[in-house]
């Protein structure tokens, strides 16, 4: 029984911007920064290795009015790969891609075809006495679309296997703004076989009578795209039977790795902790290159040590990274504090007695945090307006803001005065 088999992948968002702090390291912000183009790469790659019918676009192929050449060059280079080997291509424009001109102007090969604002269905070329196929699919027109689009697609054709592409925020996530909403259970009594969809960066998929899929994003941006990201291949045989398979293709891998310090007392341990966890990280990480972001936490007595030497012992963990191979740190992060020090008949730690002071009779009395939210209002107003909501997106993020670098702050100045401390009792 002959199979029609297809890559189905969505939001691969070509040169999208850096979004991660892989900017401070120039080797990695180049990986990052090209890493979305080498996953599409690999998804043609795995359309040729399958030797499948069809790639199928859900949309977002670009992150905006793309009107790069190099860009547009360079996906008529891997599309033609395509055509040459006589793979279709199936695109539609989701709300990142809606206004794109290079989807508009460049000239592509005529075994590709992109969707437009009008509901279309495309009869699938078969063999004589197979089964007949038809996609479906509609384009964003503009970017913003608030109502649901599947009143507007074709009905499914009788006796034939109907596949759908659609751009949808599905039913609803927590990570992405609402587009054309639409309940999975009405894609499933829409009478398709297969729901090819696309804006969601988390994959799922949903089987029975109606397959539903949303491949997620096949290249994270940033640690809030964490985890190894992947392309849906997909077969589907004249009864109707459909398999797929999650196909990894993301080059990087953004991960959070946490580093418990409870009892490690002494530098030699904290650094050979970092070790242990980033190498049993890079064991479990799917994709070639691991892109870390350390936490190290817990009760430890170099909780000050820690902080007051952070990018000491951020240089410790890039040197052991480096050892290992294909792990990069993107930041560094710690949330240690002392165990306590006090035992009967003995007075407290005077910097311990110090901090709850600091914490609770300055940094929580209104007139402090009065003060201090102005001086941050002035410092944010000097900031653009995209990195003000990035800080802040709304009133209640600007007070946890505040309140966040003022005890970040107090954690500084107590390091530094536990270092010199210790320094005068040499």
């Amino acid at each position: 029984m002959p199979a029609y088999r297809f890559v189905h992948a969505a939001d691969i968002h070509l040169d999208s911007p850096l979004r991660s702090l892989a900017l401070r390291n120039p080797q990695l912000a180049e990986l990052i920064g090209n890493a979305t183009r080498q996953a599409f790469v690999r998804i043609i790659d795995l359309c040729l290795d399958e030797r499948v019918q069809a790639l199928k676009l859900a949309g977002d192929l670009y992150d905006g009015e793309q009107t790069s050449m190099k860009t547009a060059r360079f996906l008529a280079e891997q599309l033609r790969r395509l055509h040459v080997a006589g793979i279709k291509v199936f695109i539609i424009r989701g709300n990142h891609d809606a206004l794109s001109k290079i989807t508009k102007e460049l000239v592509f090969p005529e075994t590709v075809h992109i969707f437009g604002g009008r509901a279309e269905a495309v009869e699938v070329v078969r063999e004589r006495g197979d089964r007949p196929i038809i996609v479906h699919g509609l384009s964003f027109a503009r970017p913003q679309v608030a109502d649901s689009l599947l009143e507007k697609y074709r009905p499914p054709i009788e006796g034939a296997i109907n596949i759908g592409l659609m751009h949808t925020s599905l039913d609803g996530s927590a990570n992405h703004d609402v587009y054309a909403p639409c309940s999975s259970s009405d894609l499933a009594n829409s009478g398709f076989r297969y729901w090819a969809l696309g804006h969601i960066h988390k994959r799922s998929a949903m089987e029975g009578s109606c397959a539903i899929v949303m491949p997620g994003i096949p290249q994270g941006r940033d640690v809030g795209e964490s985890g190894p990201k992947s392309v849906t291949l997909v077969s589907v045989l004249d009864d109707g039977s459909v398999t797929m398979e999650e196909r990894v293709v993301s080059v990087a891998q953004f991960e959070r790795v946490a580093v418990d310090a409870t009892a490690m007392t002494t530098w030699p341990d904290l650094v050979a902790g970092l070790e242990i966890a980033l190498g049993d990280a890079a064991e479990k990480t799917a994709s070639e290159h691991l892109v870390a972001r350390l936490l190290v936490s817990g009760a430890t007595p170099l909780a000050w040590t820690i902080r007051r030497d952070a990018d000491l012992l951020r240089t410790e963990a890039e040197s052991r990274a480096s050892a290992i191979g294909n792990i990069w740190i993107e930041k560094f992060d710690t949330d240690c504090r002392r165990p306590a020090t006090k035992t009967e008949g003995q007075s407290a730690d005077p910097l311990e007695e110090l901090r709850k002071v600091v914490n609770d009779d300055i940094i929580g009395s209104q007139a402090f945090l009065g003060e201090a939210e102005e001086i941050a209002k002035e410092l944010l107003s000097q900031l653009p307006s995209e990195c003000r909501r990035t800080l802040t997106p709304n009133d209640d993020g600007f007070a946890r803001f505040v309140e966040q670098l003022s005890n970040e702050g107090s954690e500084e100045v107590l390091a530094r005065l536990a270092a010199a401390n210790v320094e005068g009792k040499r």
